[in-house]
C-alpha cells in the first residue's frame, strides 16, 4: 500500500514538472512571437553589402542572370539590405501581407539596389520590422549606405582577385573611421565572397554585434570575381 502510494505521488509530481516546463515554453514561446511580430523592436541593423560580381557568376553556373545587374552596368559592392536584427536571431515578415511599395520608391532605388524583386523581398521581409513606412525604410537604406565608404582598391576591380576574410575587413576598418573587427564580417560561398555585413546601430552609428560573427567566412582565401559590364 506504502509502495502504491509512492509511486501514485511519484506520476502525480512528474505530470505537474511536465505541465510546468511546458507551460513555461508556451510563455517563452508567446514572448518571443509577440517580439517578432511588433515592427520597429530590434537591437541594431545589418548592412549587407554584396559583391556584384559573385552574385552574377553564381547565377550564370545556375543557368539564369538578373539582366539589370548582371548584364549592364558594371557593378561592384551593392546593397543587399539594411535588417534589423536582435542580439540573437532576428525579425522577419512582420506583417502579412506587407503593405504596398510605391514603384516609384522602388525605381529610386536600383542605383543601390539594381533588381526590383531584391527591393520588394527586401521591403516584404526586413523593412515591415524597421517600424518605418516603405519610403522611410528605403531612406534609412540610403543613409546607411552613404555612411559606409568602400575601400578604394574594390571600386573598379579589374582582374580576379584572391583575398583573405580578414584583409577584407582590415580594408574596410581602414577606410572607415570608427569602424571596429567587431562590427564588421566577411561571408563566402566555397570559393568566392559574397558578401561585406556592418552592425549598425538605430541611428546608423557603428557598433559591436556578435550576431553576425556566427555566420562569418572560415576559409582562408577567397576569390572576388573581376568587375564586368558597362
Amino acid at each position: 500500500m506504502f509502495y502504491s502510494r509512492v509511486r501514485s505521488l511519484s506520476r502525480l509530481m512528474i505530470s505537474l514538472i511536465l505541465a510546468a516546463g511546458l507551460a513555461s515554453l508556451a510563455g517563452g514561446a508567446k514572448a518571443q512571437d509577440k517580439r517578432q511580430n511588433a515592427p520597429g523592436e530590434f537591437d541594431f541593423y545589418v548592412l549587407a553589402l554584396s559583391w556584384s560580381p559573385s552574385f552574377c557568376e553564381e547565377a550564370a553556373e545556375r543557368g539564369g542572370r538578373s539582366q539589370m545587374q548582371c548584364g549592364g552596368r558594371p557593378y561592384a559592392f551593392v546593397v543587399h539590405g539594411l535588417w534589423p536584427q536582435y542580439e540573437n536571431g532576428f525579425p522577419e515578415y512582420c506583417q502579412r501581407p506587407a503593405p504596398r511599395l510605391n514603384r516609384n520608391i522602388v525605381s529610386s532605388m536600383l542605383d543601390l539596389m539594381p533588381a526590383p524583386g531584391l527591393i520588394f523581398n527586401e521591403w516584404d521581409k526586413h523593412g515591415t520590422c524597421s517600424g518605418l513606412e516603405g519610403r522611410g525604410y528605403f531612406e534609412m537604406i540610403r543613409k546607411a549606405r552613404a555612411a559606409i565608404k568602400i575601400p578604394a582598391e574594390y571600386l573598379d576591380l579589374a582582374q580576379a582577385k584572391t583575398v583573405a576574410p580578414a584583409e577584407v575587413e582590415e580594408a574596410f576598418i581602414k577606410a572607415n573611421p570608427g569602424l571596429s573587427n567587431a562590427a564588421v564580417s566577411v561571408t563566402c560561398n566555397r570559393t568566392r565572397l559574397s558578401e561585406v555585413r556592418i552592425c549598425l546601430s538605430k541611428d546608423l552609428q557603428f557598433r559591436a554585434c556578435d550576431e553576425i560573427e556566427r555566420r562569418a567566412c572560415r576559409r582562408d582565401q577567397v576569390t572576388m570575381p573581376p568587375i564586368r559590364g558597362g
